[in-house]
């Protein structure tokens, strides 16, 4: 049998490594005490100034990299909180629009008077609430202007005194969410009479 020899004192110690590095990787700030004869042996002045340069040509490349990537970063987050926005408001949009018949039909109670002192007040009043509270606004009053964006014209009245297009009523009220048109008021419109 062969006996193992025990390690040499020389084996056995750690190997020394010298940190030349001109910069601290930790803090980022240049070393004091460090000898450029010592880093840079072997090189020439030409071969530093050119190792300078490239290593400044990519420190602007890579803060460059990242500039970008924090631009995108941010125009991504802006898109994604409009297009979530925009995911809301067409909800919002969608429920109103199914709920804007029965409001219809307590208004149209309304004008005859049979929602006064009634619960179905309350419930108008509650609906009404709700639309308020979500930044739905009713579109259309009598003697506006008329505008094909937002009016719909279900009759024309010509009227000598009009100097122009005006709602004359209102037949449905129509509503918007902020800029968002749900639907449009079905209105009749006075218009001025041909001469």
């Amino acid at each position: 049998m062969s006996e193992k020899k025990a390690p040499s004192p020389d084996e056995e110690s750690e190997p020394l490594i010298t940190d030349k590095r001109r910069i601290d990787p930790e803090t980022g700030d240049v070393r004091a005490g460090v000898d450029d004869s010592a880093v840079a042996e072997g090189l020439s002045a030409d071969d530093l100034e050119i190792l300078d340069d490239a290593a400044a040509d990519l420190v602007a490349e890579y803060r460059d990299r990242a500039a970008r990537a924090e631009a995108e970063l941010q125009n991504f987050r802006t898109r994604v909180e409009r297009d979530r926005q925009a995911n809301r408001d067409a909800v919002i949009a969608e429920v109103v629009r199914s709920l804007l018949p029965a409001l219809d039909d307590l208004d149209r109670a309304d004008v005859h008077g049979d929602l006064a002192g009634t619960p179905l007040e309350l419930v108008a009043q509650k609906l009404r609430s709700g639309f308020d509270r979500y930044g739905v606004s009713s579109v259309g009053t009598v003697g506006e202007a008329f505008d094909p964006a937002i009016h719909e014209a279900m009759v024309r009245i010509p009227n000598p005194e009009a100097t122009s297009d005006t709602v004359a009523e209102v037949i449905e009220g129509g509503y918007t969410l902020g800029d968002r048109l749900i639907r449009p008021a079905k209105v009749a419109v006075q218009v001025p009479a041909d001469e």
